[in-house]
C-alpha cells in the first residue's frame, strides 16, 4: 500500500466502442488481418489506461532512468514500423521483473526488471520487444477479443462469490493488461526487438542472455506480486527463444555491418546504482502478526492464521477457508462521516447501525450494513459488512469486514480485533526501516571470484545464488580489477 494516493473505491471505466469486424493492414507484416479496433481507438484506449496504471502501481522516481528509456524508446519508435505513433514510457514502482505495453504506444518497465538488467543492450532489446508488441498491434488484438463483460474483474482470491463481488468494487480491473501473449506474438516481438535494437546500434545477443536469466528466475512456475505477474507469465517462451534471438541477431548484424555493437555495461550499472530492490517496506510490511506502514505511520494487528495481501490500492486479509475478508483502504476525502455515507450510497448497502467512536484516540465512525444478493442457485442471501472509518492526518482509513450473514457472529471478533486496534505507529525501529537498494561496487583486486567478492562485502550466504543471478554471473566467475558488480545495501 503506497503513499500520496487515493485508495478509496477506484473503478476502471473502459468505454470501448466495438466496431463491426473489418480488415486492416498489419504495419509489420503488411498483410490484412481481422481487427475490431481502429488506430484512433487504440490510441484512445492507451490514454485511458495510463492514469489507471499509474494510480494502481505508482511511478518510481528516477529521472535519469526515465529520460534514458524515453530517449532510446523514442529513437526506436522513429525507425519502427509505426514511426508516426507517439510512444510514452513509464517506470513503475514494483519489484516484479516485468515490462509490458498497452495499445496506443504506452510502455511500462518495473523497477524490478531494471534492477535485473546488467547492461544497456539488455534493456534496449526488451524495449524493442515491447515496442514490437505495439507496432504489430498484438495488445490491440488481445484486448479486442475480450467480451465487454470481462472488464468487471473481481479483486483478490476470495472464494465466496458475494464477498468477491464486494471486494471487486474496491480494486481496479488490471488483469486485462496482463493477458498472456501467444507464442506467435512472442516470436514476432522477439524478432522486432532484435531488429529495432540492432538498427540503433546495440548488441541484441545480450537480449538472448537476459532471456536465459529470466528462464532461470522463473524455474518453470508462475508468480505475481501486487497485481503484476512475472515476465514469463505474460511473455511465454515461443520455443528455442535464445537460439532464435541469437540467430536473428547474427542475420541483422550481417545486414547492417558496423565495427562494434554497443553493450555498455558500466554505463548502465552506474545508472541503476541506488535503485530500490525487492519489496519496499516503506509501503507496508507484516511482522509478528502486525501490519506496519512507516510512510503513513500506522499499524494494526492481523488475525491469527489469516493471510495478508498488500497491494498499492488496498490491503486484503482473508482466513484460511476464504469465506470472509477484511478490506483496508484509505481516502484523502475529509471526514469519516462523509466517507461512511458515500460508501453506503456508492455500494448500495442497507444501513443497520451507525455510531461515532474513538479508536486509540482517533475519531471514527462505525457502521453495520448488509447487501442482499443471489447465489448461484438463484436464492437470496445476505452479506453482512462491519466498517470502521477512522480519521488520521487529514485522511480517512477504512476497514470493511465482510462475510455471509450466517457467519457474521463467528467472524465479528476477528474483524473487531483488527479494526479496534488500528493505531499510530511510534516505534522508531519500524518507522525508520529502509528498503534494500542496489549498490554497484568496483573490484579492487587483480583477481577474485564472485563468491569471494560476496564474502568480502558481507553478502549473506543464503543470498549468494540470488545475487549471482542478479549479476548474471556464476559464483566461480573470476573478476578483474575495475569490474563492476551489484550487491545490496540499505
Amino acid at each position: 500500500m503506497k503513499t500520496i494516493k487515493t485508495f478509496s473505491v477506484i473503478l476502471l471505466t473502459v468505454s470501448l466502442v466495438l466496431l463491426i469486424p473489418s480488415c486492416a493492414i498489419n504495419p509489420v507484416t503488411g498483410k490484412k488481418e481481422l481487427m475490431f479496433m481502429t488506430e484512433e481507438q487504440e490510441i484512445a484506449m492507451g490514454a485511458q489506461y495510463d492514469p489507471t496504471v499509474i494510480s494502481t502501481f505508482g511511478l518510481y522516481d528516477d529521472e535519469e532512468l526515465l529520460n534514458f528509456i524515453t530517449e532510446k524508446g523514442t529513437e526506436i519508435g522513429k525507425i519502427s514500423h509505426r514511426p508516426d505513433l507517439q510512444f510514452h514510457f513509464r517506470v513503475l514502482d514494483s519489484p516484479v521483473v516485468n515490462a509490458f505495453a498497452v495499445p496506443g504506444g504506452y510502455v511500462y518497465f518495473t523497477r524490478g526488471i531494471l534492477a535485473q538488467f546488467n547492461n544497456e543492450a539488455e534493456l534496449l532489446g526488451v524495449l524493442g520487444h515491447e515496442i514490437g508488441h505495439v507496432t504489430a498491434r498484438h495488445s490491440a488484438q488481445q484486448q479486442t477479443r475480450q467480451q465487454l463483460s470481462q472488464f468487471a474483474l473481481a479483486a483478490g482470491m476470495i472464494a465466496v462469490p458475494e464477498v468477491a463481488q464486494f471486494a471487486g468494487e474496491a480494486t481496479a480491473a488490471m488483469e486485462l493488461l496482463f493477458l498472456s501473449f501467444s507464442r506467435a506474438n512472442e516470436r514476432e516481438a522477439d524478432r522486432l526487438g532484435v531488429e529495432y535494437s540492432t538498427k540503433i546500434g546495440y548488441d541484441a545477443h545480450k537480449m538472448a542472455d537476459f532471456f536465459t536469466v529470466l528462464d532461470k528466475m522463473q524455474g518453470g512456475g508462475e508468480g505475481s506480486t501486487a497485481g503484476v505477474p512475472i515476465w514469463m507469465s505474460t511473455h511465454p517462451d515461443p520455443g528455442d527463444r535464445t537460439v532464435a534471438v541469437n540467430q536473428k541477431t547474427a542475420e541483422w548484424q550481417a545486414q547492417l555491418p558496423q565495427q562494434n555493437y554497443a553493450v555498455k555495461s558500466d554505463e548502465y550499472l552506474k545508472m541503476i546504482d541506488g535503485i530500490v530492490y525487492g519489496e519496499n517496506p516503506r509501503h507496508g510490511f507484516e511482522e509478528n502478526s502486525m501490519f506496519y506502514h512507516p510512510d503513513l505511520a500506522f499499524q494494526f494487528p492481523i488475525p491469527k492464521s489469516w493471510t495478508l495481501i498488500n497491494s498499492p490500492l488496498q490491503v486484503q486479509i482473508v482466513p484460511e477457508n476464504k469465506d470472509a475478508a477484511i478490506i483496508f483502504e484509505l481516502t484523502q476525502e475529509k471526514g469519516a462521516d462523509a466517507v461512511a455515507q458515500k460508501t453506503i450510497s456508492d455500494l448500495q448497502l442497507k444501513l443497520i447501525d451507525k455510531n461515532n467512536v474513538k479508536v486509540n484516540g482517533l475519531n471514527a465512525v462505525v457502521t453495520l450494513s448488509e447487501q442482499v444478493s443471489q447465489n448461484n442457485a438463484g436464492q437470496e442471501q445476505g452479506l453482512k459488512i462491519l466498517s470502521y472509518f477512522i480519521e488520521k492526518d487529514a485522511m480517512v482509513y477504512t476497514f470493511h469486514g465482510l462475510c455471509l450473514d450466517a457467519n457474521f457472529n463467528g467472524y465479528k471478533p476477528a474483524f473487531e480485533s483488527t479494526m479496534k486496534n488500528f493505531a499510530r505507529l511510534t516505534d522508531a525501529s519500524k518507522l525508520n526501516i529502509q528498503p534494500d537498494r542496489i549498490k554497484v561496487i568496483s573490484i579492487n583486486s587483480a583477481s577474485v571470484s564472485l563468491k569471494d567478492a560476496f564474502d568480502y562485502y558481507k553478502v549473506p550466504q543464503d543470498r549468494f545464488e540470488e545475487m549471482a543471478l542478479l549479476n548474471n554471473r556464476e559464483l566461480s566467475d573470476v573478476l578483474r580489477r575495475g569490474d563492476l558488480i551489484k550487491i545490496l545495501a540499505k
